[in-house]
Formats: C-alpha cells, sequence, structure tokens
C-alpha cells in the first residue's frame, strides 16, 4: 500500500520524495564525517595520503589529472548541484513556487540569509587575512539540513520543510553564482566561450524535444571539462544542466500510449517491442523526473558522504581548538551560520509580512519560521568546497572547526525551539507549527454536493476526495483504510471516477454501473459492492449486484446498455486531467493533493494536519 498504480508509483511528490531521501541520507552523512575525523585523528598520514593520491585520464596527447580530493570536489559534486538545479526547476513547474509571487519571501530569505553570515564574518575578521574566505559562511547544507530537521522536530508538519526547501534553493543556486564569479581563478576565455556553445547545444536539444541521455551525455561532460579548462568551477555546469530539465506529472494520453506498446510487447515478446515498450514509458516521464530517480540516491548516499569522508578529517588536540575559537575565521564562521541565519530568515519573513499586511508571509507558522532559520545554520557541504577553494593549510583547518562547530551549536538550538514548541497547548501549537498563509488549491473544480458523491456531514472540518477505479486492485487495497475514516463524524469523503481502460478494461463500465445505481438511490451500496467484487465487474455481475440492491433491473440495464451516464463519468475523467491526476487511487484532502502512502496511518496524519489548518482558518484573527 506504499504504491499507487503501475503507472504512478512515486511519480508525483517531488518535495516530499526529496525530503525523504535527504532524511534517510543525513545518518550515511553524520557517519562520514565522524568516520574521517575518527581517521584523521588515529592514522592523520594515511588520510592525507590517500586523499593526495594523484589520478589522471590521457587520450593521446591530452591528459588532464588531479589529486582524489579534487576528483570529488569538483568532478562528483557536480552531480550533487546537478540534483540542485533539478529540484529547483521541478519547484518552479510543480511546487508552491508555481505560484511566482511565492517565491519573494523564499528568495528574500534566501538571499539576506546569505549576506548577514557574510557581513557577521567580515566584521569579525575586519580585513585581516582570512577575509577572502567570506564565502565560507554563507550556504547552508540540504542534505544535512534536511535529515537533521526529521530527527530533531519529530512533530514538525512535512510544510515545515518545504518552506525550508524553498528557502535552500535560492541559497543554493547563489552560493554556485559565488563559486563561479568569486573563487575561480585564471579565467581563460576561449574555454569559457567553449562551455558557452556547449551549453546552448544542450538548450537546443532540449527545444528540439530529445530525450534520449546518451544524446546529450557527450555535451554534458564537455561543458565539464570547457568550464574546468576556463578556471571557472565546473560544478557550476550540474547546476545549468539541472535547471534545464522541465517537470510535470505524466499525462493519461501518455500513459495510454505507454501501455498499448506494453500490450504489443505482451502479445509478442521481441526485441525491437520490448524496446519501444521500455521507451514509451521511459517518454511518460518528465525529463526532470527520470534524471532525479537516477542521480538523487547517489547523490545522496554516496557523493555527499563522500565529499564529507574526503574534507571533513581534522587532527584535533587542545592546541588546536584553543587557537580555533579565538581565529577569526572560525569565529567568523560560527557567528555568521548560528546568528546571521536565523535572524536572516525570521527578520525577513517578520518584515515582508509587516509590509505587505499580510499579503505575502511564511507558508508555514512563526516556530517552523524560527527552526528553520536555525537549522540553516548547517553550513556543511557548500561552506567545506568554498573553504577548500579559499583556504588552505592551517586556515583551512579553522575553516573547517567553524564549519562543524556551527552544525553542532545549530543542531542544539533547533531541538531547544522544538521542544519548546512542543510543550504549548495543542491550539497554539498548531498555529506555531502550521501558521495561517492560505494554501494552494490542487483540486479542479472543488467538490460541489449537488454534483458529486458525498458521504458525511456537509459542514466537515475535512474533505478527502478520492479518484478511484473499481477494477484497480490498489484502489481495493486502500478501501479497508477509507471505510476506517469514515467513521470520522468530522470528515467527508468524495468518490470520482477515474477509469484506466487501457489496463482495466471493465472500469468503465463498472463505473456507469455506479452511476446507474446512483439515479436509483443506491450509489455508494453499488460502490461497496464493486470494490468487494473487483475480478467480477462483467455485465451479469453488474446485473446480479442490481438484483442484490433491489434496483429496477430494466431500467438499470437499459442504462448500461444505451451509455446514459457516460457523460457523468466523463466530467469526472476532465476534473482528473485539470487536476493533474493520471493513476488511482490519488487523494485530495482539503482540496490539496496528498501524495505519499495511502495506509490508514498515513492518511490519518495526513487529515489530522488538515483539521489543525482548518481549525486556524476558522479561529478569529
Amino acid at each position: 500500500m506504499l504504491g499507487r498504480t503501475t503507472w504512478t508509483h512515486g511519480l508525483a511528490a517531488p518535495l516530499r520524495t526529496f525530503i525523504r531521501t535527504e532524511a534517510g541520507s543525513a545518518g550515511v552523512l553524520v557517519a562520514a564525517i565522524a568516520g574521517a575525523l575518527l581517521w584523521a585523528n588515529l592514522d592523520p598520514h594515511s588520510y592525507e595520503v590517500l586523499w593526495q593520491t594523484r589520478f589522471s585520464i590521457e587520450l593521446g596527447n591530452w591528459s588532464v589529472g588531479y589529486n582524489l580530493r579534487t576528483w570529488v570536489n569538483s568532478g562528483l559534486m557536480t552531480l550533487f548541484f546537478l540534483v540542485v538545479g533539478l529540484e529547483a526547476r521541478r519547484e518552479f513547474d510543480l511546487g508552491d513556487l508555481r505560484d511566482r509571487r511565492r517565491f519573494l519571501l523564499p528568495a528574500f530569505a534566501g538571499i539576506t540569509g546569505m549576506l548577514l553570515p557574510v557581513l557577521i564574518f567580515l566584521l569579525v575578521n575586519q580585513g585581516g587575512p582570512g577575509a577572502h574566505g567570506w564565502g565560507a559562511a554563507m550556504s547552508t547544507d540540504t542534505a544535512l539540513a534536511l535529515g537533521l530537521l526529521a530527527l530533531l522536530g519529530r512533530d514538525v508538519p512535512e510544510q515545515a520543510r518545504v518552506f525550508l526547501l524553498t528557502v535552500f534553493v535560492v541559497d543554493d543556486l547563489l552560493a554556485l553564482v559565488v563559486i563561479a564569479v568569486v573563487y575561480s581563478e585564471h579565467i581563460r576565455m576561449l574555454p569559457l566561450v567553449l562551455a558557452v556553445v556547449f551549453f546552448a547545444v544542450v538548450l537546443g536539444l532540449r527545444v528540439l524535444g530529445v530525450r534520449r541521455g546518451v544524446v546529450y551525455a557527450p555535451f554534458c561532460v564537455a561543458l565539464w571539462g570547457a568550464l574546468l579548462a576556463s578556471g571557472v568551477e565546473p560544478v557550476v555546469a550540474g547546476l545549468l544542466i539541472g535547471l534545464t530539465a522541465s517537470a510535470y506529472s505524466p499525462a493519461r494520453g501518455a500513459l495510454e500510449r505507454a501501455s498499448k506498446l506494453f500490450k504489443l510487447y505482451r502479445e509478442q515478446p521481441t526485441a525491437e517491442l520490448a524496446r519501444s515498450a521500455t521507451l514509451g514509458l521511459a517518454r511518460s516521464l518528465s525529463p526532470n523526473d527520470r534524471l532525479q530517480r537516477w542521480y538523487h540516491p547517489w547523490s545522496s548516499y554516496v557523493i555527499v558522504p563522500l565529499f564529507g569522508l574526503a574534507n571533513a578529517g581534522i587532527t584535533i588536540d587542545g592546541t588546536l581548538l584553543a587557537h580555533a575559537f579565538t581565529s577569526p575565521i572560525t569565529l567568523g564562521i560560527l557567528l555568521g551560520y548560528v546568528i546571521g541565519k536565523p535572524v536572516a530568515v525570521v527578520g525577513v519573513s517578520w518584515l515582508l509580512a509587516l509590509v505587505s499586511r499580510g499579503r505575502i508571509r511564511p507558508t508555514v507558522g512563526w516556530a517552523a519560521v524560527l527552526g528553520s532559520g536555525t537549522i540553516a545554520g548547517i553550513g556543511f557541504t557548500v561552506s567545506l568546497l568554498i573553504a577548500t577553494l579559499a583556504f588552505d593549510g592551517q586556515q583551512l583547518v579553522e575553516a573547517k572547526v567553524g564549519v562543524l562547530a556551527a552544525a553542532l551549536v545549530a543542531s542544539l538550538l533547533t531541538w531547544t525551539v522544538y521542544r519548546i514548541t512542543a510543550a504549548l497547548p495543542k491550539a497554539r501549537k498548531a498555529r506555531a507549527l502550521l501558521g495561517v498563509a492560505e494554501q494552494l488549491v490542487d483540486l479542479i473544480p472543488p467538490v460541489d454536493p449537488d454534483r458529486d458523491h458525498v458521504r458525511g456531514p456537509e459542514d466537515a472540518s475535512v474533505t478527502v476526495v478520492e479518484y478511484g477505479d473499481f477494477q484497480c486492485p490498489y484502489c481495493g487495497q486502500a478501501e479497508p483504510a477509507v471505510r476506517e475514516l469514515l467513521a470520522d463524524a468530522d470528515l467527508r469523503y468524495v468518490w470520482r471516477h477515474l477509469p484506466l481502460t487501457d489496463v482495466h478494461p471493465q472500469a468503465l463500465l463498472a463505473a456507469e454501473a455506479a452511476e446507474a445505481a446512483a439515479a436509483q438511490g443506491a450509489f455508494w451500496e453499488m460502490h461497496d459492492l464493486l470494490l468487494d467484487h473487483q475480478d467480477k465487474l462483467t455485465m451479469p455481475d453488474l446485473l446480479g449486484y442490481a438484483d442484490r440492491l433491489g434496483l429496477d433491473r430494466e431500467r438499470f440495464r437499459e442504462g448500461l446498455r444505451s451509455e446514459t451516464y457516460a457523460g457523468r463519468v466523463a466530467r469526472d475523467l476532465q476534473s482528473a486531467d485539470l487536476s493533474g491526476v493520471s493513476g488511482t487511487p490519488t487523494f485530495f484532502i482539503n482540496e490539496q493533493r496528498h501524495y505519499g502512502a495511502y495506509d490508514i496511518d498515513t492518511l490519518t496524519r495526513a487529515i489530522k494536519i488538515a483539521r489543525a489548518r482548518a481549525r486556524i482558518g476558522a479561529a478569529p484573527t
């Protein structure tokens, strides 16, 4: 019950999927950091020898060679920033930022959240020898911050993590600009021009609708190589490529075409038809989704932890710590993160809400905003990347101490914020975490009791809408959870038809049978029978159900024979298309699409949050 249909399992929920992956990988990254510290203190010589080992690639008279740490920092980290670019594009195409007005607050919070820590760093260093490394005090580590937030704030709603991620997207984008402009030395124009040409070719391929990765790969590698040769930090290539990959939910028509190709292969299992079916399935997904599915696990579970292992190793002793915590570099990074980040995020959010008179406000409550600001003080990955570009020797060690100390203090502050919030009365806690901002509506059109099939009180605080298919086995698996939800006296449940006729040939007839029963006042009785007997949906079966319910058999049969109710089903299909629904079951809770599993525990949690939001909205302000 963690999936949907063959077509829609995990295709949506861009931010939620991203968050779950980052949260799961946080432990791996923390283990890598601990391992690096342990290794560097037990055997510092072998630690440095390994990461200074030179690795070269030669092709005729051409060669490129760097040590392993550089290959990790400038090579593999390109894939990390590819994922950042993909998430930024997905947030604009499918997430909250599809309402462009909602970009203002995270954009200003992200910008200020970088400028204020930099200002604090420069103030502490006051033009000293470490001042040029100000970039090490500005960027939040998305992976580690989101992962630790999941551990430190167990009651934090997903909306808070979504808000945080939106701020981080801006943060990461600006960090890449700084790396490219400030920390790239000895710029050579000819390779830079070639990089622009290669990127233009990638854009041209996208415009032409080319979808095969093998066509893009040479130009993407060439773009990376040209940036490397130009002196610009080549990780920028990952961000640029990620931003070109559009994101969209798979259209029902594309899924139906893919289904037909698979049926052809099922009838004639040849290599050629297998290839066609595979391509058809891949083409139904957006480029963004396909790239994230491939690179995001590698980035989260391999590349970022490897980066931590390669860069976090510091030989720690009392003398080092005493010197580091009197060093302007260490103190500048520490104070920049633990003071600058929360002040910037909270201050910008409050100021914009005040100036706009509430029209622009955080999508979460102020406790969640404060927690987002404190956890943003974790700046491991990008901070260390910039530190390795800006410093060396003792200065680099001092910067690393500052970054690690900031991460520890930021974690403790975040834990404190959410512990205090958890102690608030229930109503105040909900308001502090969820806020009062209006939520985006995903369901089109809204529920109409005169048109929709509704169970439960009309004045219920929560409305659950399910797009379902009577022959879909996943709908059958979800039905016990739905029936358990119906015991909630403050919940309204709506069924809308989405018969997937390409994979469930009897689904459309079953949907029309439900409407024929509705014409005689027995929709829900027929609905329950159809889901209880999903393997028996032929015409004789449907007529038998009509007899069992005591319906007028001839009227029922004539309605099916003449397709009297096909138009009613078609209207639900149209609403599914308008709402971006292509698979079953798909749930909407208070007009917002529910992403994730549909077991009783997951649905109950989502309904609990929706009810809290509804009560906040109904309370006097």
